[in-house]
């Protein structure tokens, strides 16, 4: 169901009269929105804040079906599935049109990509945080391996086939249509996975070259793109399908973007 802004502060005359004159700006992401889930998925975290929200979130989240990383591949070909050809997949960070049967690891392949690099926390591929649908992507093989583990930032030259990405020795930056993605999937793996079920801590900081420490930055930059990028049709839509047929558990910063802010 879309989302609906909510105002949070009434027009005065003055306002009314210069919105007629001038052309409508557009909403901010950041904007306070209602779901259909408000009453039910999310009551125990509305009207929070900061740590309380996000501990409220955990709560919410953290009750979610797991599937094995095989299973992985047949269910990118479903969330992620081209609305305009349902033969093919829409790979990350590239943006390109692929065929659902080229999944592999040869050139000219897609193949899984963790946004949050299972290096950075040790997952690797364990049922959890190594399978969670909420950050795994089709990607381009050889567009994967040039991110590898790099955290997020801004600048850096041309990835080849790459959309628009840019990267250099230490961070990769995702071309524009997929920036706020990205952020909304770093910060969904950060309040799901908070050093339970025996998994690390991972958390957003200011940093890259983390390695192999629970980190993911840039947290600054990653709040800059989901402001930048609200979230897309193509991304509401892969939220709801994983909901209902995959984990049953939602990415909340794709349904309340306003959250991003609420809680760093």
């Amino acid at each position: 169901m879309p989302r609906i802004p909510i105002r949070t502060a009434a027009l005065t005359t003055a306002a009314l009269l210069a919105a007629v004159a001038l052309p409508a700006a557009t909403a901010s992401p950041a904007s306070a929105t209602t779901t259909a889930y408000d009453s039910t998925y999310y009551k125990n975290a509305i009207g929070k804040t900061g740590p309380s929200l996000k501990s409220a979130l955990h709560t919410i989240i953290s009750s979610q079906s797991k599937i094995s990383y095989s299973a992985v591949w047949d269910a990118l070909k479903v969330t992620d599935q081209d609305p305009n050809n349902s033969s093919n997949v829409i790979l990350l960070y590239s943006g390109v049109s692929r065929a659902k049967s080229l999944n592999g690891g040869d050139v000219g392949d897609w193949n899984r990509e963790h946004t949050w690099a299972k290096s950075h926390g040790d997952f690797g591929e364990v049922t959890g945080p190594g399978t969670d649908l909420h950050h795994l992507r089709p990607a381009d093989v050889q567009v994967n391996s040039i991110r590898g583990n790099k955290d997020f930032d801004n600048g850096g030259s041309a990835v080849s086939n790459g959309g628009g990405s840019l990267t250099d020795s230490d961070s990769f930056e995702p071309r524009d249509a997929d920036k706020g993605d990205v952020a909304r999937m770093i910060l969904y793996m950060a309040v799901r996975y908070d050093g339970g079920d025996g998994f690390a801590d991972l958390e957003p900081n200011e940093s890259v070259n983390n390695g192999s420490n629970p980190y993911m930055g840039k947290l600054a930059v990653l709040k800059q793109w989901s402001d930048e990028d609200p979230p897309s049709a193509f991304e509401e839509k892969r939220n709801q399908v994983i909901y209902d047929t995959y984990q049953h558990n939602r990415n909340p910063f794709i349904d309340h973007p306003e959250w991003v802010d609420a809680i760093w």
